[in-house]
């Protein structure tokens, strides 16, 4: 009985701390959106291969055994399909995407569009095909293509903190909590982010893109902790982070290198570090005992600092971005 009134209580108060934390009210519960892009019917009914059946290593072949002509065809009769299959060649993304969107994002390339449920998109910055460095940056709560602001802010920085060097991809392509409620609190958005992330990742590599670094803030390290043990990536960077759902790096299950940051002013500091069934996420990633290589960020403020222009942190971000730390 101890044992489990232990348990309820701290389920209790993690629920509590979440719910309050910042003044935030606790969101309405997301539904993840999943699975196929828009249009996949029609695209199966054209004698087309079925998305949800290919790797996007598979993907890439497909695409490379059509004519130029073929692919541009396909762009423009079904380009919620192409714009949004990992592994197409990112070109045929591009202008599918911009068949979409009509210019909706500025001068951002689209890399992905889902307009399904709040919106999902990915955004990029720079020219993903040649930079020998790519970074793509993984955000919290209150994200969608409709709210994109606190995420692109993270790229613009990051790209200006580079010199322009790294390509950025402000990636909102997952379902994310609204406000600092249950859903913030529990796994459920994170496992159905995890995936489509490991599928993004997977895509780039199948195009030839470089090797990226992943910034994942807040909720986004959640989804990066559950996804670690698929991710083709050198860095995984978490900053603002509850927890990633696991004890420490060996339970992460990744050979890339894991760093963490955390101000001294970030409310998620009063988040409790436990994991009771599915409500909280774990360890905290910047406590020494995780493992974690330490990112100075003593002079960044609040949750959303972590970027802002001349703090330790942004310099440490972009230096892992370049490949200039060991």
């Amino acid at each position: 009985m101890r044992r489990i009134s232990r348990t309820l209580i701290t389920a209790a108060l993690v629920a509590a701390v979440i719910g309050g934390t910042a003044g935030f009210a606790s969101g309405d519960s997301q539904r993840p959106v999943t699975g196929a892009p828009a249009g996949t019917a029609e695209w199966r009914a054209a004698g087309l291969p079925d998305p949800e059946r290919m790797s996007p290593a598979e993907v890439a072949r497909f695409f490379a055994g059509l004519s130029p002509v073929r692919q541009r065809e396909l762009a423009r009769t079904h380009p919620t399909v192409v714009g949004n299959l990992d592994g197409a060649p990112l070109e045929l993304r591009y202008a599918a995407n911009a068949r979409v969107t009509h210019g909706a994002f500025g001068d951002a390339r689209v890399l992905a569009h889902d307009g399904r449920g709040r919106g999902q998109v990915a955004l990029v910055y720079g020219d993903l095909a040649r930079a020998e460095h790519v970074s793509v940056i993984v955000p919290g709560s209150d994200i969608d293509a409709g709210h994109l602001r606190p995420l692109t802010d993270m790229a613009d920085e990051l790209r200006r903190a580079t010199g322009g060097r790294t390509a950025v991809v402000a990636w909102a392509g997952y379902t994310t909590p609204v406000g600092v409620g249950l859903d913030a609190a529990t796994g459920r958005l994170a496992e159905a982010g995890a995936e489509r992330l490991t599928g993004f990742v997977d895509g780039l590599a199948a195009v030839g893109a470089a090797e990226p670094s992943l910034f994942c803030h807040s909720y986004g390290s959640v989804v990066c902790g559950l996804a670690a043990h698929d991710l083709k990536a050198k860095d995984l960077v978490v900053f603002g982070s509850p927890g990633m759902r696991a004890d420490n790096v060996a339970e992460l299950g990744t050979a890339a290198r894991v760093w963490a940051a955390k101000d001294p002013t970030d409310w998620i500091d009063r988040v409790p570090n436990v994991e009771v069934g599915d409500l909280g996420h774990g360890a905290d990633p910047a406590d020494p005992a995780f493992g974690a290589r330490r990112i100075a960020a003593d002079d960044a403020a609040g949750h959303g600092g972590y970027f802002a222009p001349g703090t330790s942190s942004l310099r440490a971000f972009a230096a892992i971005a370049e490949g200039d730390v060991r």
